[in-house]
């Protein structure tokens, strides 16, 4: 069985001192690093998914009420839709840029992309490549690439359990891949709502672990 390492959307933003920070975000980057430092040959592939914002219509608001609208955040190009420096990327094979033009919550909804080309200079004019440049004409889905490498199961970490880690978890589930949650590498926003993402996990029949259980 082929496995791939999908981390969620650990950002800039979505940790201390971001425009959404979720209380623990840096410090489960930590940890998914260390996890990676010891367990990344146990991986046929490992992705990271980011929200790379453009212009995602009512998912941004000045009067949020952080159930369907949220604080401008990940802005595509910007520091806080970078990776956490916490986050070691040194085995990443594919990083995937979601939400563009839309919510984003699930890494299914992502392109592969390569976001360090935002603001590098191309051509003699030293014209400014734009934020939806890091994704190539005909990029692969994060479901396309995963079928093109014969992926058949995944592990899921990342920020946060009760939206985007929820909605990748649930999407990968629609696309009959065997799901894996590993508990400690994941945070959430809200207790009542990562327990209510945990049930769905659990009447989806993931599997959701401790590092104890690896």
């Amino acid at each position: 069985m082929a496995q791939a390492l999908i981390i969620v959307d650990v950002q800039q933003d979505f940790c201390e001192g971001g425009a959404l920070a979720v209380a623990g975000g840096a410090q489960v980057a930590s940890e998914i690093s260390e996890f990676l430092e010891d367990s990344y040959a146990e991986f046929d592939a490992i992705l990271t998914t980011q929200d790379w914002h453009i212009d995602p219509g009512p998912h941004f608001s000045a009067t949020p009420d952080f159930t369907v609208s949220w604080p401008e955040h990940c802005v595509a190009g910007t520091p806080g839709a970078e990776l956490h420096p916490n986050l070691d990327t040194e085995h990443v094979d594919a990083r995937f840029l979601k939400g563009l033009y839309s919510d984003g919550y699930s890494g299914f909804e992502g392109l592969e992309g390569d976001p360090e080309k935002v603001g590098s200079l191309e051509g003699e004019n030293g014209a400014k490549v734009g934020p939806a440049a890091a994704i190539a004409e005909g990029a692969a889905d994060l479901h396309a690439w995963l079928q093109a490498q014969d992926i058949d199961a995944v592990t899921i970490v990342g920020i946060a359990t009760d939206h985007c880690v929820r909605a990748t978890v649930l999407d990968a589930v629609e696309n009959d891949f065997r799901v894996r949650v590993i508990r400690e590498l994941t945070v959430g926003v809200s207790e009542d709502s990562v327990q209510e993402a945990y049930a769905e996990f659990d009447a989806a029949e993931v599997e959701v672990v401790s590092l104890d259980d690896l």
